[in-house]
């Protein structure tokens, strides 16, 4: 049995269904994008590993924030 494509299923729709699926497809973006953004990125990981000698864990965390107010 053959599968129809997604684009082969949205043409059978009658066209006055196809505002449903627009606006489903955009929520379905929308959540994607909102759950990308709230993941965090360890791409700063690392980052401080220079002033590990100079400051205890928590100096650094201060430090940090002092850093990223400039």
């Amino acid at each position: 049995m053959e599968t129809a494509t997604l684009q082969e299923k949205i043409e059978k729709l009658p066209p006055e269904r196809l505002p449903e699926v627009i606006d489903f497809v955009e929520s379905l973006l929308e959540q994607a994008q909102k759950q990308s953004a709230t993941h965090l990125r360890m791409t700063w990981a690392g980052g401080l590993k220079e002033f590990r000698n100079q400051y205890t864990a928590l100096e650094l965390q201060k430090k940090s924030l002092e850093w990223w107010g400039d």
